[in-house]
């Protein structure tokens, strides 16, 4: 079991939401070595990671269930508040290391010392610090990671949004598919989430991860990817394609435009735009995270943090259901919850892998 009288403390967390989940699990995966419990770190609302004085801070059950993530997998991780602390002058500094000396190994290796020695484990609280800990390294299996994302529930605020967001998008598809010649419009309407990287940050990261890495398929323009979905096998037009794009850091206007008859585009500013002005940029994410997450197909680029999270929770949902494989060629269509990368074209169709 987890020791609930020691205690591991991390910085605020930046960056964006799920950059934000994979450093919160990272921390919780340290406290689990360390025997820990993991204090409630904050989360940051705003997307100034370069500034941080600048930083909005939110409390993590703000955004996610706190006796529901120590509920789901009790004595694996563990969370505590502030309050719980019983002395808190016995904190140790435990600073972590940055650049290219700092390697896993000895990551690890300090980390393993932590543990081992005496005078250092006798202290209440161990506190991290260093520049954003637990945005470079990580020592611990995938199921791991699994495990604590499972537990990651988002406060029945955010979720209520989300579904409002989901609502209008399958209203409008149902709109769609009740014009003559369509068929019945009991069933809800399906709809197509496309996670869209085409903003300022991203096109300037791509580009650089490409020069560094020699890959030609990190970077996707709108017209490749409106290209792309247009080839998903046996897409049943008209549906509505919902856009999640961050629009505050979006150099283009004309996203609803282009795609192939049949594909509907939707977008934030069409009928649900008033959900998400209300909220900080965190909050906004994790709305689009969610209605992403609930669509029939999801169509976003493989080197995207919020990409790639979104397909490992919809890969989660297919292997608890027996599913032993989450891949499948151009000939299989019936995939449960089927996602797919447009920056990687499959085959001769050119469509998305």
């Amino acid at each position: 079991g987890i020791r609930r009288h020691k205690f591991l403390e991390v910085p605020q967390l930046v960056w964006g939401l799920n950059n934000q989940k994979i450093v919160f699990v990272r921390a919780c995966l340290t406290a689990r070595m360390l025997n820990r419990t993991l204090l409630m770190p904050s989360l940051s609302a705003s997307l100034f990671y370069k500034e941080i004085n600048s930083l909005q801070p939110i409390s993590f059950d703000k955004v996610f269930k706190f006796e529901r993530f120590n509920t789901l997998y009790e004595g694996f991780v563990q969370l505590a508040r502030y309050s719980d602390l019983k002395n808190r002058t016995g904190v140790y500094d435990l600073r972590k290391g940055s650049g290219r000396k700092w390697t896993v190994e000895r990551d690890l290796e300090q980390l393993k010392q932590s543990i081992i020695n005496g005078p250092i484990d006798m202290h209440e609280v161990i506190r991290m610090v260093g520049k954003n800990p637990f945005l470079w390294h990580g020592h611990w299996p995938v199921k791991d990671y699994a495990r604590v994302f499972e537990c990651l529930v988002l406060v029945d605020d955010i979720s209520k949004e989300a579904d409002k967001v989901v609502s209008k998008i399958r209203q409008i598809g149902r709109k769609l598919r009740s014009e003559p010649g369509m068929g019945s419009s009991l069933r809800p309407a399906p709809y197509v989430a496309v996670h869209i990287r085409v903003e300022i940050d991203w096109m300037i990261h791509c580009k650089k991860l490409e020069q560094r890495s020699g890959v030609s398929q990190t970077c996707s323009s709108k017209q490749e990817i409106i290209e792309r979905v247009g080839k998903i096998i046996n897409l049943e037009a008209p549906i509505v394609v919902y856009l999640a794009v961050a629009d505050n850091l979006l150099n283009d206007s004309s996203l609803l435009s282009g795609w192939n008859k049949g594909l509907v585009p939707c977008e934030k500013n069409l009928g649900v735009d008033g959900i998400y002005k209300k909220h900080p940029y965190l909050i906004q994410s994790a709305i689009d995270n969610d209605v992403c997450s609930k669509a029939d197909i999801v169509v976003g680029n493989s080197f995207s943090t919020f990409s790639s999270l979104i397909v490992f929770e919809r890969t989660q949902k297919m292997m608890r259901m027996g599913i032993t494989s989450s891949c499948k060629n151009e000939n299989e269509v019936d995939v449960q919850w089927p996602s797919y990368a447009y920056n990687i074209a499959a085959g001769e169709s050119n469509g998305p892998q």
